[in-house]
């Protein structure tokens, strides 16, 4: 039941077509293959974002006490779609290699190149990347008009590891990223942290995120996948986002009893109703019949608490957008109980600051699945 998501330390476009441009504060990350009449071959466009690898081991080692049983994925929102009329397949990699982000943006005029680009790692004439004699595992992609372009590992030594990933797209999926990024999480992890093994020498480098091979370079003018994502330079709220995911339900319910009726009322406790980013709060639920059965006793039975079934989850909606934050996941969102009742824990580090949410709960009563949304609200400002 724990989710806890990371804004990008870095994010930048490479672009074929201007081999020495850095754009690493541009509001826009793109994905493309494009074929302009004013040029004779075709041009690209790829993507690095990166996380702070210090955040990733915090994670991990602090609130999952030294656990890679955890479930990770790299998120990304769309700004502008174009010529996905076709099945598109989108790869991300682990990077080989380190790169600044630079401060230029899209056509700066004049073009800026203090940060990696196309050709350079670090900005103009400095540190190109490889383009022959690869390490092992490692590979690049470009044209001989073109050299460039990043360079990523395709695999590692542990056959177990999947660190080539990939999510299809066609003229009517949604089109935002979201791709299963967890072996190489826990790839830089285990790097990081020089754990014994055989997958120990990737260090985090961050995500390069490509077209296929098969449509880079293609001059089909039918073949021009076009997509714009928003970076973690965006002035709204849809920067990149890595999701990190692990489960930690627990269910005693001591002598409370499980409520029994799908008519239920459900109060949150612990909800002060603004909280700081950094902060990390367990909500605590009241459960009580909503018609409690008449019986004659000296205490009021609207004092007395339930646990929510076994089979109960939370949710969180933004609630100017009405998008959901964190969805209902039978597994990462299970609502846990103790002897004092049902709770959830939030970390609010890795909500947007200075917005409003509101907090959804799911359950399951006698094969009744009954979701309250009775105004359970939260804001979350900078601390």
């Amino acid at each position: 039941m724990a989710v806890y998501k990371i804004f990008p330390l870095q994010d930048s476009t490479l672009y074929s077509r201007y081999p020495s441009m850095n754009t690493g504060i541009d509001a826009i990350l793109e994905i493309s293959n494009l074929n302009p009449s004013t040029v004779s071959t075709p041009v690209v466009a790829r993507s690095l974002i990166q996380f702070d690898q210090t955040e990733i081991n915090s994670i991990i080692d602090t609130l999952n006490t030294g656990s890679t049983a955890i479930s990770s994925s790299l998120k990304a929102f769309i700004s502008n779609a174009e010529g996905i009329v076709m099945q598109s397949d989108l790869y991300a990699y682990p990077v080989s290699g380190s790169w600044n982000n630079g401060s230029g943006e899209f056509l700066d005029n004049p073009q800026t190149t203090n940060g990696v680009s196309w050709e350079f790692r670090s900005n103009l004439d400095s540190n190109p990347w490889t383009t022959e004699s690869f390490s092992e595992n490692v590979t690049g992609s470009f044209i001989t008009a073109s050299p460039g372009g990043g360079t990523w590992y395709t695999a590692s030594s542990d056959p177990n590891l999947t660190l080539e990933v990939s999510q299809s797209f066609n003229l009517r999926t949604k089109k935002d990223i979201n791709l299963n990024v967890t072996d190489i999480v826990k790839t830089w992890y285990s790097s990081s942290k020089s754990i014994a093994g055989t997958y120990t020498n990737i260090e985090n480098n961050g995500f390069l995120l490509k077209w296929s091979d098969s449509l880079e370079f293609d001059s089909n003018l039918a073949i021009q996948p076009n997509m714009q994502f928003y970076s973690v330079d965006t002035n709204t709220i849809y920067p990149p986002q890595l999701e990190i995911k692990w489960r930690d339900f627990t269910y005693e319910t001591g002598s409370l009893s499980v409520i029994n009726t799908p008519d239920l009322f459900v109060a949150i406790d612990n909800n002060q109703g603004i909280f700081y980013n950094e902060s990390i709060n367990k909500f605590r639920l009241n459960i009580r019949p909503e018609f409690p059965v008449r019986t004659f006793q000296t205490s009021s039975l609207y004092t007395t608490n339930y646990a929510l079934p076994s089979s109960s989850y939370y949710a969180i909606k933004d609630l100017d957008t009405n998008e959901f934050i964190i969805d209902f996941d039978t597994e990462f969102t299970q609502i846990s109980c103790d002897e004092s009742g049902s709770y959830f824990i939030v970390y609010m580090n890795g909500l947007e600051p200075e917005r409003y949410y509101e907090i959804l709960i799911q359950t399951t009563v006698n094969g009744n699945t009954i979701v309250k949304d009775d105004q359970y609200y939260f804001k979350v400002v900078n601390g």
